[in-house]
């Protein structure tokens, strides 16, 4: 199966690891991946922002550079919420109404990489082993825009050695919601910290989100505050095959 992998600008510039991570799961599971060169940002800040019209040659070059492919992936709940809900409006309002059929049916071919495994691949269990204790974070987009619900939860429930820990109020925003977090920078920190206090409850080693703009966010404060707890983004755990130490002594020492 042929997928292009569209990284989203944030990743590419402050969590290449994680496009590396999808990458590695989408070859395990058979896929042959490209990453075509011309991609940029999506347009979603500029759009939640308030500057739809300068997303607009964006949103353009995104139809350009991914509609010959069947199937694009995305690390990025917010992302892939961009590209199905705001660029059909923002085609009609600011580029071109007969574009809009061709932007949607791109977006209907995007998906948030949890979704693609599970919804397109079939696929629940993709061989990762993770042996730590950790909690999941429903980023606002991938929960109420894109409906991933458990999509997510049923990929970490099948990583070998992980231990997942439910996260108290995790419907809960992080704060960050892009510019939010900068042009509402006291009400975003109470958020922060609210989400914070409900990670360290939990005991765990980590906590894993589908959106690595949350995790910075939430890796932030965590650092911040020494809690020794880290951030890692859900393709990070399903691309591991970190040994697990209680696997390692079953078999006389042997992973």
């Amino acid at each position: 199966m042929r997928v292009a992998l569209f990284a989203t600008c944030l990743v590419d510039a402050m969590a290449p690891p994680v496009a590396k991570a999808t990458v590695t799961v989408l070859g395990r599971l058979g896929c042959t991946v490209e990453f075509p060169l011309s991609q940029t940002c999506c347009g979603q800040m500029h759009t939640n922002t308030g500057y739809a019209d300068m997303a607009a040659p964006m949103v353009k070059n995104h139809l350009e550079t991914f509609e010959p492919y069947e199937y694009v992936v995305t690390p990025s709940g917010s992302c892939a919420a961009s590209i199905r809900h705001q660029h059909p409006w923002i085609t009609r309002d600011y580029l071109d109404p007969e574009l809009v059929d061709r932007v949607e049916a791109l977006g209907n071919r995007t998906y948030e990489l949890s979704e693609f495994i599970v919804n397109v691949l079939g696929v629940t269990d993709v061989g990762a082993v993770y042996p730590h204790r950790v909690t999941y974070h429903p980023a606002c987009h991938g929960t109420r825009t894109l409906g991933l619900g458990e999509l997510p939860l049923k990929l970490l429930h099948e990583v070998r050695g992980l231990e997942l820990v439910e996260l108290p109020e995790a419907a809960g925003c992080c704060g960050f919601g892009g510019t939010f977090a900068i042009k509402n920078a006291d009400v975003s920190s109470a958020m922060l910290a609210d989400k914070v206090h409900h990670i360290l409850t939990t005991g765990a080693e980590a906590c894993t989100a589908v959106d690595a703009s949350c995790l910075l966010h939430i890796g932030g404060g965590l650092s911040r505050n020494r809690t020794g707890v880290d951030t890692i983004h859900l393709a990070e755990i399903l691309a591991s095959t970190e040994t697990d130490p209680t696997v390692t002594a079953a078999n006389g020492g042997q992973p």
